[in-house]
């Protein structure tokens, strides 16, 4: 038994008052004389006896009722918790795409909104903390009315970031009884490897939904091979996770009309390319549609534009090298080069790529407009020449505040390492390559360039190619000369996927898709004029997004818009410059999740369920109060009746 007001059972020690009355009370017997009271003896006697049993009753009866009044103000109760301290239940709810799927009772996210809504107490206050949003400080009927409006996101939440919010919140929260609880499927994300549970030391319940299909199907990317304006090739990338699969129907629709249709079999976690070939179609909007039940519908689905696929300007200034022009083919690059004497700066305003092939030198002519092309989020390869004038080198180096090359080390090293973690490589190699035919150069360039992100490497640890951010544009150093007489690299089978990389990543034209949630940049070519702005729409909804505008394009940012995959268009006022495409994160298409029960076992403070309704339902049992003032006042009642009852019926 546990007491609201502790303090008031001080008042018990009055109890000795009635005791000490009638421990000394003054009343004595009084002696009557009478001629013969021999025969009264016995009844005097048993008289008195009856008088001290009667006071010790009404003694026992007044004891009882001061203290049963005393407790009753003290206001005693039956918890697990103490009273005093206010109820509050921290629900994380993981909405994201993956709980938009089926479970044994029906849909994740749906059913457990409605097991939360109907086990949630009026008497608790709440905070919510969704991928998108947090609600702090809710009752009950608040909370009710945001789960009855919570819809699947394409955000997400770490489970290290969900950790961090709980710990957070709870230091804002003195003499309250905190009660986190996790809810979500624990998918398996590069964010949610290599969590140590046994940091954590606020309770918390983790509450596993599990998808009832074992089996998904989904449309991982597609490409599209230019051919020319009006043929091509558009190959999508097909992964299946579980069982074998036969007759699979896929679809490529141009809007809503299908234009192409085949069906395939697939085997058990495989992965497949299924490939259109398109002839005599003007590239419009389109979408590669699967026909197949499984455990996520929103990856069965895959937007893309091909109207876009705009070839990229890349210009070489210096030597002449054939290897450029064979690894930048026409049907993807607008290749050109030419001598430093020859070049037209009013066609390398038009450069995505400039590649700075064995300059002696660099003018300040040239330092000025490569700021520019910089400045403008575009790239720059530069290839030192063998007798480089370093002074006008560092000068332009200087200029843009990254560092400084020194004097050439004439030294025979090989190329051994490829940095495989850096992004520049993403898609290029199936593994790692260990055993390659290592390129060897003669002599090299050291460098001290800041932030420098090394792509290959020396044997000796130092970079051979490294890339330099500048705000939006990049710079590829390459600290060798690249003709025969110095290195081999160009005769090696790594020059094609790295200068090829080097024009890819160059421009930032619309893509054939973006990814939401991702950032995003998207090249628009237009001129917009004071107060003008680019708007972003779909059929239904449209936004303005980031903008940077440049002498001859603006450049747009996407990230947290839009929210649905889809068509959109790109428009100035009512004009359609641009159609682009945006899908989901394929992360979230993965059937693999944490074993959140083994993860957190040896942890006492963590426990593990599947039902929400049962980890709510023990939540408020444990913190019911059964209240016990009213018996103990009762009590008193009883007691007061019972000596009036003494009083006026017991006569000794």
């Amino acid at each position: 038994m546990q007491f609201k007001h502790p303090e008031i059972l001080y008042f018990l020690g009055f109890v000795i008052i009635p005791i000490l009355v009638h421990l000394f009370q003054l009343k004595k017997f009084k002696k009557t004389p009478f001629t013969n009271v021999a025969f009264l003896q016995k009844i005097v006697l048993q008289t008195r006896k009856s008088s001290k049993l009667k006071k010790w009753i009404i003694l026992a009866s007044r004891i009882l009722l001061f203290s049963a009044i005393i407790i009753a103000f003290s206001q005693p109760y039956f918890s697990d918790k103490e009273a005093e301290k206010k109820q509050h239940t921290f629900i994380y709810l993981d909405n994201s795409l993956s709980l938009n799927s089926k479970g044994e009772k029906g849909d994740l996210l749906q059913n457990a909104i409605k097991e939360i809504i109907e086990n949630s107490s009026e008497k608790e206050s709440y905070s919510l903390l969704t991928n998108s949003d947090f609600h702090e400080n809710i009752n009950s009927n608040e909370l009710k009315k945001v789960l009855l409006n919570l819809q699947p996101n394409v955000s997400f939440r770490s489970l290290e970031e969900v950790l961090l919010k709980t710990e957070s919140f709870k230091s804002n929260k003195t003499k309250t009884l905190y009660k986190p609880i996790l809810i979500s499927d624990f998918q398996i994300n590069k964010k949610n490897i290599n969590i140590n549970f046994t940091n954590v030391t606020t309770p918390i319940s983790f509450i596993k939904l599990n998808v009832a299909q074992k089996n998904n199907l989904s449309i991982d990317s597609v490409f599209i091979d230019n051919q020319n304006d009006n043929n091509f090739t558009v190959t999508a990338l097909i992964k299946n996770q579980g069982d074998l699969k036969n007759n699979i129907s896929i679809a490529l629709y141009n809007n809503e009309s299908v234009i192409s249709k085949q069906t395939f079999s697939i085997k058990e976690n495989e992965e497949k390319i299924i490939s259109f070939p398109i002839q005599n179609q003007e590239k419009i909007n389109r979408k590669i549609v699967l026909d197949f039940d499984d455990a996520f519908s929103f990856d069965n689905t895959f937007y893309f534009t091909t109207n876009s696929t705009k070839k990229i300007n890349v210009l070489s200034i210096g030597k002449n090298t054939d290897f450029l022009s064979k690894i930048f083919t026409k049907n993807e690059f607008n290749f050109d080069s030419n001598s430093l004497q020859n070049s037209n700066y009013n066609i390398l305003q038009k450069q995505e790529l400039i590649i700075l092939n064995e300059l002696e030198k660099l003018p300040q002519s040239l330092i000025t407009f490569l700021q520019t092309h910089l400045k403008e989020g575009k790239s720059l390869v530069i290839i030192p020449n063998e007798n480089s004038n370093i002074n006008s080198y560092n000068a332009f180096f200087s200029s843009i505040k990254i560092g400084n090359i020194f004097n050439k080390v004439n030294d025979s090293l090989k190329i051994t390492n490829i940095n495989f973690k850096n992004p520049f490589f993403r898609n290029v190699f199936s593994k790692d390559v260990q055993n390659f035919q290592y390129p060897i150069v003669k002599s090299y360039y050291t460098s001290n360039f800041k932030h420098a992100l090394s792509l290959l490497n020396f044997e000796n640890q130092q970079d051979f190619i490294s890339q330099i951010s500048i705000k939006k544009g990049n710079i590829f150093w390459v600290s060798s000369p690249l003709n025969t007489k110095v290195s081999n690299f160009i005769n090696s089978p790594l020059v094609v996927p790295v200068f090829y990389n080097f024009g890819k990543l160059s421009a930032k034209h619309p893509k054939p898709s973006y990814t939401i949630g991702e950032t995003n940049f998207i090249d628009i070519e237009t001129i917009l004029k004071k107060d003008e702005v680019l708007t972003i729409k779909d059929g239904t909804t449209s936004f303005i997004p980031l903008q940077q505008l440049f002498a001859s394009k603006v450049t747009l940012e996407t990230k947290d818009k839009p929210n649905e995959q889809g068509l959109y268009t790109v428009n100035k006022d009512n004009i359609v410059l641009e159609n682009i495409a945006f899908n989901y994160n394929t992360s979230e298409s993965k059937l693999t999740f944490l074993n959140i029960k083994e993860e957190i076992k040896g942890n006492k403070n963590l426990q593990y369920s599947e039902s929400i309704a049962a980890v709510l339902q023990k939540n408020n049992e444990k913190n019911k109060v059964t209240w016990l003032w009213k018996w103990f006042l009762a009590l008193a009642i009883v007691s007061l009746i019972f000596e009036i009852l003494i009083l006026k019926f017991f006569k000794p």
